[in-house]
Order: C-alpha cells, then sequence, then structure tokens
C-alpha cells in the first residue's frame, strides 16, 4: 500500500503539480525559496522529483496552505524539523550503542 497515491520511483513536475494541487511554476518557485526542495533533473533537463521530494513538497505547501506560515516562517519550520530529527538519529545512535554495549557484556558473563 502506498501513501498519498505514490507508486513510482520518479515523478515530472506536471505529476507532482497534479497530486498536491499547487501549479508547476508554484512548485519552481518553492525550489528557489527552500534549500531543503532540489528535485534532480534528468539527462534531458526536466525535473525529477522522489518520494522524499514529495514530501517535502507536501509538508511545504501544509505549512503555507493550512498553517498560514510565511516563506520565510515555513522555511525556519522546516529546518527546525532537520534539527529535530537530526538530534533523534544520534539518540537512536546513541542507545543502540548502549544495547550493543550490554549484549557484549552480558556474552562475556556466558
Amino acid at each position: 500500500m502506498t501513501d498519498r497515491g505514490i507508486t513510482k520511483l520518479y515523478y515530472t513536475i506536471s505529476e507532482v503539480s497534479r497530486l498536491i494541487g499547487e501549479e508547476a511554476h508554484v512548485l519552481r518557485y518553492w525550489e528557489t525559496e527552500f534549500p531543503i526542495l532540489k528535485p534532480r533533473k534528468n539527462r534531458a533537463g526536466k525535473r525529477v522529483y522522489t518520494r522524499e521530494d514529495i514530501d517535502t513538497v507536501y509538508r511545504i505547501r501544509h505549512l503555507l496552505r493550512e498553517e498560514k506560515f510565511t516563506i520565510d516562517g515555513a522555511r525556519q519550520a522546516l529546518a527546525r524539523k532537520d534539527d529535530i530529527n537530526a538530534n533523534t538519529d544520534q539518540d537512536s545512535v546513541e542507545d543502540l550503542i548502549e544495547v550493543k554495549t550490554f549484549l557484549a557484556r552480558l556474552l562475556d558473563r556466558i
């Protein structure tokens, strides 16, 4: 099962535009305003969006349209979320190291 109807590896800007309900020019503008949004370009120079890119577009759209953030406010909110995710990842690594150390000690006792 896929969420938001995303089933392919790569989507064109027109497909993403239809999927999220925004015009293609809006997506191109968001690329200039949000450093986190950087879809790749194929050999022909056309944008190709991954699932991660589409999730980012949904987050941007939600912040701007539903939460009524300004562009700058949405940019800051996205940056905070990335900081939170980075901290969470670091916490997870530290937890795994503790578990590994505990298991190594337990194995030595056996």
